[in-house]
């Protein structure tokens, strides 16, 4: 997993180097391990590069994430292997403060993942507008005023449960994943400013904009 970290090339270091000063605590049932990857990666991005050389597992009632971690982010348990403290080698450099908190966030995600999942809301406003599980729950159809069929198939690793035809739950134990999806349903109709229609993300509000007359 590598997404979030081509990201975070253009994210502020203050920021980021003060998120990744916090620990992040494990609950009993999680387990954490980190290792050298045999085959290190290399991305890329304009003069900018960074060289994933370890991995990192995180596991626990709900399941299992692994993702890759910069050579210069240094990891480490305490005694008791209930708390993880990240840091990296060069506080000074901005790639390295960026990541810092990249890490660490990641990290933290992945801990509440495994043990409590990651959930997404997507609610469709609108006359007709909603949402339909079809071909065994594999495929989401969104019906929001296209006269051909559209939507998406659900990815590995994400359940998706409509209550209502008007809503649709996603969830996962991959935030990225979660989020990204639910962000992918919201492109066949974001929310439009004038009659507010379209389709809405967790505690999504928009501001209707007055028609202009002419």
């Amino acid at each position: 997993m590598s997404v979030g970290f081509r990201r975070a090339f253009s994210v502020s270091s203050v920021i980021r180097s003060h998120i990744g000063s916090s620990p992040v605590f494990l609950t009993p049932e999680t387990k954490f391990s980190v290792s050298a990857m045999k085959v290190p990666k290399i991305i890329r991005k304009g003069n900018k590069s960074l060289k994933l050389s370890q991995n990192v597992v995180v596991s626990g009632p709900l399941g299992k994430i692994e993702m890759e971690v910069p050579e210069f982010v240094e990891i480490r348990h305490n005694d008791e292997k209930s708390k993880i403290e990240i840091n990296v080698k060069d506080q000074e450099d901005k790639v390295q403060r960026s990541m810092w908190g990249t890490v660490r966030s990641h990290i933290s995600n992945h801990v509440t993942g495994v043990n409590e999942g990651h959930m997404a809301v997507l609610k469709f406003v609108g006359t007709g507008y909603r949402a339909q599980l079809e071909e065994n729950n594999t495929f989401v159809n969104v019906k929001v005023g296209a006269s051909v069929r559209q939507g998406l198939y659900i990815p590995e690793g994400i359940t998706v449960k409509s209550p209502v035809p008007t809503s649709l739950i996603v969830e996962g134990i991959n935030k990225q994943q979660v989020l990204l999806f639910a962000a992918n349903l919201r492109k066949f109709h974001p929310p439009e400013p004038y009659k507010g229609k379209g389709i809405y993300v967790n505690n999504e509000t928009i501001k209707i904009k007055d028609k202009k007359i002419k």
